[in-house]
């Protein structure tokens, strides 16, 4: 879940790292650092903390060869110690690295006995190590010697300072080479290097490239390979805030667009399986999960198909059990989260697969068939426009299998589904009123988040949206299970926000609204309904027949967003977290 950058080149490698690494500071932001290779010197620098705390310290290096990280930490702490890149022993090699290694503490043990000693905490530091242990004067041996014995997973950069290249092998997590005329480039992500290239090879899992003025890519036994060159048509979208304060804010009031360029490319790719499907099984991790979740109760009570919702870390080790006519759906904004990877590949070869992905060429788009997002970019951590068009692709599922079926209900659902920018538009609306809320709950320390149905899962992401970016403990219930139990936890000021948008379900949402209110709770609804008698202030949304939770999750990120900026939070770069998780 960090980033890595590499240059070679004919210009001072140092102004691309730091512009490569502050890209992929979604990546992680725990520390950063460069290493620079000139003639026969490596120097390494490194910060804790944000990129811009490394900047000052660039003055003391310079070379037209490099390779840079930005941290999120696993194996040690946050401290500059734990920061790449690592150096190895005698300082021959210095490397970069994301992703686990899950044999580390066998592999220390036995490089220890050897008389290495470790700086750090990290499983990183280990490869540094090896690829000295293994160096008989190539460096392309010592890689795939050390490669055969790592176990996990790995995008790794190297220099040596004995030759005037770059090295970085991939297995499992993501990697690409960029290339132009002048310069070559690595980089975790396609979009970092955009502005420099439009033109990458997109490394599989024990391939090897060796790059200088050129770039060749070999496999583990030193063969060969011929790559296509992938052309990305992708235009560069600079992260700017556009007079907005945070990026979170911009990318909550960017929806409507996001979701009108995400119906133009349904338009203009139709969904990629039949209609001729048993059960669908969806998966994802943290947002993605609640957009499968909430899709699970749309699409299940109105298509008469069994649907299942799975974290993707859960499926993918309860053996579960696909049929050839089942759908296997994984959603991932940047097509790269690990688990969710993991888990469709359990599908491949027994049933259909599809995936659900914001990036062109990601992982997940080569393992099955991908339905896109148009979201753009999103830089803020806690994803708002990624998670609305995941939903919006699982509503025109359900339009899908509507049509299908010849159900009259298709027409109103394909019209809700097309007017949704208006809708989204309606309801930000609201954002003077979720200001003046975050400030009553932003003096509280936890809130609690009830619904029913798709009401629950909409309550579910907007509790995680309170709790990633505000830092306030809050947990989510069905409604009706909240008194089997938990209830014993609300007392007097307590904070309860209620999702009813539901009218089959209303009156028994009303009813645990009202338990709670008896036991002092202060209560902010967010509903299509007058529930004002019942609540403490109620967020008015549009009322619809099928798109009102999606609605409601929308309030809900104004409602975190207002609240974490009255606490003062680090609202666009949570603490702790990163955007994309490409480790287990």
């Amino acid at each position: 879940m960090c980033g890595i950058v590499g240059y070679v080149g004919n210009k001072d490698a140092i102004p691309f790292l730091i512009s490569g690494l502050k890209r992929l500071e979604y990546r992680g932001y725990d520390s950063a650092g460069i290493a620079t290779l000139n003639g026969g010197n490596i120097t390494v620098i490194k910060a804790e903390g944000k990129i811009n705390n490394l900047v000052p310290l660039t003055k003391t290096c310079s070379g037209k060869i490099g390779i840079g990280h930005t941290r999120w930490a696993t194996h040690g702490a946050a401290k500059q110690k734990n920061a790449h890149p690592h150096l190895s022993k005698n300082g021959t090699f210095a490397i970069v690295h994301n992703g686990i290694i899950e044999n580390c503490d066998r592999l220390k043990d036995f490089l220890v006995e050897r008389g290495f000693t470790f700086n750090s905490d990290t499983d990183s530091e280990t490869i540094a190590h090896l690829l000295e242990y293994y160096y008989d004067g190539s460096v392309f041996d010592a890689i795939t010697k050390a490669a055969s014995v790592l176990i996990g997973s790995f995008a790794i950069g190297v220099l040596c300072k004995h030759e005037q290249k770059l090295y970085a092998i991939k297995k499992d997590s993501p990697l690409v080479v960029g290339l132009s005329i002048e310069s070559n480039y690595i980089s975790s992500d396609m979009q970092t290097l955009l502005n420099n290239t439009h033109d990458f090879y997109i490394l599989d899992n024990n391939e090897i490239a060796v790059i200088d003025d050129r770039v060749t890519v070999f496999d583990l036994n030193g063969k060969q390979i011929k790559k296509s060159v992938y052309h990305a048509k992708n235009e560069v979208k600079t992260a700017e805030k556009d007079g907005f304060s945070y990026f979170m804010l911009k990318e909550i009031y960017e929806q409507p667009r996001a979701i009108s360029d995400t119906l133009a490319e349904l338009k203009r790719k139709p969904l990629p399986f039949s209609t001729d499907i048993n059960d669908i099984h969806i998966v994802g991790c943290g947002s993605a999960y609640h957009a499968a979740l909430m899709g699970k109760y749309f699409i299940e009570s109105i298509c008469d198909c069994r649907v299942t919702a799975d974290i993707a870390s859960e499926f993918r080790y309860r053996n579960p059990i696909l049929r050839p006519n089942d759908l296997l759906l994984a959603i991932s904004q940047s097509g790269e989260t690990a688990d969710t990877i993991g888990a469709l590949n359990l599908g491949v070869g027994k049933c259909n697969t599809a995936c659900i992905v914001n990036v062109p060429e990601s992982t997940l788009t080569r393992v099955a068939t991908p339905i896109y997002t148009k979201a753009g970019p999103e830089v803020a951590v806690a994803t708002t426009k990624g998670f609305i068009t995941q939903l919006v692709n699982l509503y025109a599922i359900a339009a899908f299998l509507l049509k299908s079926k010849h159900d009259e209900r298709f027409i109103e659902l394909k019209s809700e589904i097309q007017n949704l920018p208006t809708y989204v538009t309606q309801t930000l609306k609201v954002g003077a009123l979720t200001q003046r809320l975050g400030q009553i709950i932003a003096p509280h320390d936890y809130a609690f988040f009830i619904g029913r149905g798709a009401d629950y899962a909409a309550a579910k992401e907007s509790a995680l949206k309170l709790k990633e970016i505000s830092y306030i403990h809050a947990d989510c219930y069905p409604a009706g299970e909240l008194k089997h139990g938990t209830i014993s936890l609300i007392e007097k000021g307590s904070i309860v926000v209620a999702i009813a948008t539901d009218e089959a379900l209303l009156d028994k949402t009303v009813s645990n609204i009202v338990e709670v209110k008896a036991r002092g709770a202060f209560v902010i609804g967010i509903s299509c309904f007058d529930i004002s008698s019942v609540c403490d202030e109620v967020v008015r949304i549009p009322k619809t027949k099928f798109v009102s939770p999606l609605l409601a999750t929308i309030a809900s990120q104004l409602l975190a967003f207002y609240t974490a900026l009255l606490r003062g939070c680090d609202i666009d770069k949570p603490r702790n977290l990163a955007k994309s998780v490409t480790v287990e």
